[in-house]
């Protein structure tokens, strides 16, 4: 019996590394440290006025106890009428099931589902949190790495040679974190064709950047793309990043009844209902006026056209153009093997971002956080005047490399 109290599941997971990286830079901050902040992946626009006022109408008409577990009638309802008007899917409401942020729903999926040692395929780059999770819920990753050269997304060929019998997922997340890459029809289908060939296998869609994208087209799914996937599919999306709401910790799943109910028996002995006002504010954000949505987006395109030029300005560092989501994920390889003004040797991402935030006070996140290397991940969720300040401070800092 090991000596530890705390269960062998548990201890194979880590904190999350972006949330590790606000913790310091935060810290620092504290300390007197001038800090420019590019970690946080959340909107820094307040939650749009309409929304905000449906949360108070619900608190003054008492809508402040327990509800459904799968959520209100009122946004299981948003819910269903959102797939299909945005993305032609068609759900009904015991398919769908609300939970506290997308988080918990990509967790409570995988947890229902998993059996140890059962296999989960994670593109890389990943969302920092996906293979913790697939752990937690007694899961194996298989990370596949998706190089830069392809658009750090997975091709066809990489699936195939991924599957084996053990595996239990597919887990797509489009928009990427951190890359920004989207999955358009034609790569949909191309994975599709080999999911066909393997049943057992089921595809998460993580879909939670889904309207923020540059290209003002609607974002392609897997589902409309091969309709004969739909009993091995489960959609998870929120309302977090597209209306400002990451406090307000609303997400949902949709999919197959069996998965959505195992998800509600869960949830029902765990976490239970997420907060009753925050549903009246998700569904006023679903069902409402979209026009925050189109001028936030715009904003953001600015801000990335703006800090790619800048960085792509660094000798040393390049990146290429984020499709959608709010960061960049900027490739330092070339700082690899140079020496700081004090002597100390860059050997890897984690090294350089460490060198930043010490030597400029910038914060950022290492690549090595989201499986591949040597990138680091720069949030544009902030605005122009900060991201200018840590972009003259990062060419500062590579300027005094040797």
């Amino acid at each position: 019996m090991t000596s530890s109290r705390i269960s062998a599941r548990v201890r194979q997971i880590k904190p999350s590394p972006s949330t590790s990286a606000a913790d310091r830079a935060n810290e620092l901050r504290r300390q007197g440290k001038s800090i420019v902040n590019l970690v946080v992946g959340e909107p820094d626009f307040d939650t749009p006025v309409h929304i905000r006022a449906a949360a108070a109408e619900a608190i003054e008409k008492g809508a402040t106890r327990y509800t459904l577990m799968a959520g209100t009638v009122e946004l299981r309802q948003a819910i269903v009428a959102k797939l299909e008007r945005e993305n032609d899917l068609h759900y009904a409401m015991n398919e769908i099931i609300a939970t506290s942020g997308a988080k918990s729903a990509i967790y409570n999926a995988l947890a229902v589902t998993l059996e140890p040692g059962d296999e989960v395929i994670i593109p890389a780059p990943y969302w920092v949190s996906y293979p913790d999770m697939v752990l937690a819920s007694e899961g194996q990753p298989v990370t596949v790495a998706c190089p830069e050269e392809n658009g750090f997304k997975l091709t066809a060929a990489q699936l195939a040679a991924a599957i084996t019998p053990k595996t239990r997922w597919l887990l797509i997340n489009s928009p990427s974190n951190p890359t920004g890459a989207i999955y358009t029809a034609d790569e949909y289908r191309a994975l599709a064709d080999v999911l066909l060939q393997h049943p057992q296998v089921m595809v998460m869609t993580d879909d939670i950047y889904e309207h923020i994208r540059f290209d003002n087209q609607p974002t392609a799914h897997i589902l409309t793309v091969e309709p004969a996937l739909r009993d091995r599919i489960v959609v998870i999306n929120g309302v977090s990043k597209t209306y400002a709401m990451t406090g307000w910790r609303i997400g949902f799943a949709a999919g197959p009844t069996d998965i959505i109910q195992a998800m509600d028996t869960l949830l029902s002995q765990t976490s239970g209902n997420c907060c009753s006002v925050s549903q009246a504010a998700a569904a006023a954000a679903l069902n409402g006026d979209q026009r925050f949505v189109s001028v936030s987006v715009e904003i953001y395109r600015q801000r990335r056209d703006a800090t790619l030029a800048r960085i792509n300005a660094i000798p040393g560092l390049s990146c290429l153009s984020p499709d959608g989501a709010f960061y960049l994920y900027v490739n330092c390889g070339q700082l690899m093997g140079r020496t700081t003004p004090d002597g100390k040797v860059l050997a890897t991402d984690s090294d350089v971002v460490m060198y930043l935030l010490e030597s400029e006070g910038v914060a950022l996140v290492a690549g090595t956080a989201y499986g591949l290397t040597p990138y680091f991940r720069l949030s544009i969720a902030t605005s122009l005047p900060i991201l200018e300040e840590g972009c003259t401070r990062i060419a500062r800092a590579v300027a005094a490399l040797r």
